[in-house]
């Protein structure tokens, strides 16, 4: 055995979902992990996902129950790509078999099921992170440098987000995604999910004061969201003012989204300072795997007559050595690694993140459910 393989981290796949043909992939493609085993409800159906993705001669241990992978010794962390309604059965079953776990979004039914994961994950000293592939993208991190620059961004303002694609009338029948008993919280889970995030990311992760779900969602017949949008707000402390500004005076940030599963494709991201703004077309999964842009545009103002602009958006490119999902579990496995052989503890910015997207998504469903009334966190 390479003595490299000593050091990776041992992953197994619980369930054999389309989105963990992508994890199973982009295992191989990191340098810290490895794909140990694949878990299915049954063994025939382990069997035909290691067909299907090449696995059949690779050593890659099969299972047919959840149970078994969890159990296994000689794994050290788990992806679970189950539907919603078994996140919280099977994390919290890995966690206490001290399996670090990598949960795909949304992580939870609601926050109470979320802590149970998260208290299991703290309890047991394992790392929790879930599937948001974009925070680790370098594009991430670009933005952040810029947004974060005073001069250069100035007072966050307002920041819009969408997440949509048109769902075929085979998805929007049979899918998982709408169904009531597997993930009740349809479009606003799956899509809903990156634009709460991506809004909070904005914001570094300040809770709004109040979120309000904006009238005409879309269900189907059991009652599960196929569209909706929201808005929420934020009274930002003194000291965010421009130098301009009174000291006692006091900064509104507004943030709306969108998410469907009856609206052509969209991923994007606009975040609006005073002295610029950010534009993204494709956050979540970009145009392309190994490279990534977005457009700032700096200071812009009419010219004479109002007949242009005096400033045009520059764009940044970033490239990526490899796919933002193999950079997240390069991260995830760095983490588990650490634990394992420095002793350290389970870095706490990841369940602390889901956490909070958790929470706003809680109230965008309360939101609905009272007749659109403002909900306050």
């Amino acid at each position: 055995m390479d003595d490299r393989d000593n050091e990776r981290v041992r992953i197994g796949i619980v369930g054999c979902a389309e989105i963990a043909r992508k994890l199973c992939r982009v295992i191989a493609l990191t340098p810290n992990a490895v794909l140990q085993a694949v878990g299915s409800r049954s063994l025939d159906k382990a069997k035909f996902f290691a067909a299907e993705n090449g696995l059949s001669s690779t050593g890659v241990r099969l299972y047919g129950s959840y149970k078994e992978i969890v159990e296994d010794p000689s794994v050290d962390a788990v992806y679970l790509p189950l539907p919603t309604s078994l996140h919280v059965q099977w994390a919290v079953a890995a966690a206490r078999h001290k399996k670090h776990v990598l949960l795909e979004k949304p992580v939870a039914l609601d926050t109470t099921q979320l802590d149970q994961i998260l208290e299991a994950c703290s309890s047991n000293g394992v790392q929790f992170m879930d599937g948001t592939m974009w925070l680790h993208h370098p594009r991430t991190l670009s933005m952040r440098k810029l947004i974060s620059n005073p001069q250069l961004f100035g007072y966050l303002d307002y920041v819009y987000s969408s997440s949509t694609f048109c769902a075929p009338p085979e998805f929007l029948e049979s899918n998982i995604r709408v169904k009531p008993d597997l993930d009740s919280l349809g479009a606003l889970g799956d899509l809903g999910w990156y634009s709460i995030g991506s809004i909070l990311w904005a914001v570094g992760y300040e809770l709004p004061v109040s979120v309000m779900a904006l009238p005409q969602v879309t269900c189907n017949s059991a009652g599960v969201i196929l569209a909706c949008s929201a808005s929420l707000f934020w009274d930002r402390s003194p000291g965010c003012q421009e130098p301009t500004e009174p000291a006692s005076a006091t900064r509104r940030t507004v943030a709306t989204f969108h998410c469907s599963f009856m609206a052509h494709m969209s991923m994007d991201l606009t975040i609006i300072g005073s002295n610029g703004s950010i534009h993204v077309k494709d956050l979540a999964i970009p145009f392309e795997e190994n490279s990534a842009s977005y457009e700032f545009t700096p200071l812009a103002k009419f010219v004479d007559l109002h007949i242009g602009w005096s400033a045009k958006p520059e764009r940044t490119g970033i490239l990526s050595e490899i796919p933002q999902e193999a950079l997240m579990v390069q991260e995830f496995a760095s983490l588990v690694r650490d634990i394992k052989r420095k002793g350290l503890p389970p870095e706490s910015k990841w369940p602390e993140i889901s956490r909070k997207t958790q929470l706003v998504l809680d109230a965008v469903k309360k939101s609905i459910d009272l007749g659109y009334s403002p909900v306050y966190l």
